[in-house]
């Protein structure tokens, strides 16, 4: 009896070491968590706080990855609103300090001198989710407004353009949208193992019908139309997938969207940057990435970079 006792005594030991351990150094157990919203299909749960693999994360009340705001921007302050997916939000394998947002802030922190006008302090929102397209981008807009930035920046990348209607089917029922916190660290790890299955009803999402691609520019005439009513400044761009860069380049129906794009952009007068060729003028560009879609934060700090210098000449 008293061999039993020991042995299970050891074993609570082992698992409550373990879940220690798990949630100390990975940061399982501590999910960010998702809200479902019926026009902009999910957000970041409000307020949150955790660290993930050892990078940080905040997310704010207006679920942006940014530290807390008020919605109305002071008057001696330069605030910028960047709008974007996974790229721009960074998820769990970027530090909040290595987002473009972040890299974006230093930068015209450091550079403030050369802005056309003095400010006393700069501040760069981060609106972004997860498979975010421009649909869910328009959504948050028309949701929350602009929050007075002088610029709004729309950051997608090449299969945003292909992106479908918004919806809030993943959340709480796909592993990577939780609606809560799982009971334990152990839980969580043991699922990351576990085959991946996404939710049935989600086929039907991505059998989307119709013109996806002239959905997805409409949402950008769109976000144009609600910047420009609220006297901002508008900025498209565009990161190339990983595979479009070099030879033999995007996919034929990659290139025709590309062109419908570039259109709207001439007819709508739309200040637009493809990073397609600035990526591929960028000596070993597979180092600024981390995966055949997301940025490292070497890319990150390309990107921001760009931004910087349109920003430092543009007159607000």
């Amino acid at each position: 009896m008293k061999v039993l006792l020991v042995i299970l005594l050891v074993l609570v030991g082992l698992l409550l070491v373990l879940e220690v351990g798990l949630r100390l150094l990975f940061g399982f157990g501590n999910p960010l968590i998702y809200s479902a919203d019926e026009k902009i299909g999910y957000l970041l749960a409000p307020n949150q706080r955790t660290t993930r693999m050892g990078n940080r994360i905040v997310i704010n009340e207006y679920s942006m990855r940014s530290e807390p705001v008020t919605p109305e921007r002071p008057s001696s302050t330069l605030r910028v609103l960047l709008l974007g997916d996974s790229i721009v939000n960074g998820g769990w394998w970027t530090d909040q300090d290595q987002t473009i947002s972040a890299q974006l802030e230093t930068l015209l922190q450091k550079q403030s001198s050369k802005l056309q006008k003095t400010f006393e302090q700069v501040q760069v929102l981060n609106a972004s989710a997860n498979s975010w397209a421009p649909r869910n981008q328009l959504a948050y807009l028309q949701r929350f407004g602009t929050f007075n930035a002088q610029a709004v920046i729309l950051v997608i990348n090449t299969d945003d353009l292909f992106g479908t209607a918004p919806t809030s089917v993943p959340v709480g029922r796909d592993r990577f949208y939780p609606s809560q916190k799982p009971p334990l660290a152990i839980i969580e790890a043991i699922s990351r193992f576990l085959p991946y299955k996404s939710p049935p009803e989600m086929a039907a999402v991505r059998a989307e019908g119709g013109d996806r691609v002239g959905f997805n520019l409409e949402a950008i005439r769109q976000i144009q139309t609600l910047i420009k009513a609220s006297d901002a400044k508008f900025l498209l761009l565009m990161t190339p997938l990983l595979r479009e860069i070099g030879k033999p380049g995007s996919l034929d129906y990659e290139l025709k969207a590309r062109d419908r794009l570039t259109e709207l952009t001439k007819n709508q007068e739309i200040t637009y940057i493809d990073f397609l060729p600035i990526f591929n003028s960028t000596p070993e560009p597979e180092t600024l990435y981390r995966d055949h879609i997301h940025l490292s934060p070497k890319g990150n700090q390309k990107v921001s970079e760009v931004i910087c210098e349109w920003l430092l000449v543009v007159s607000y």
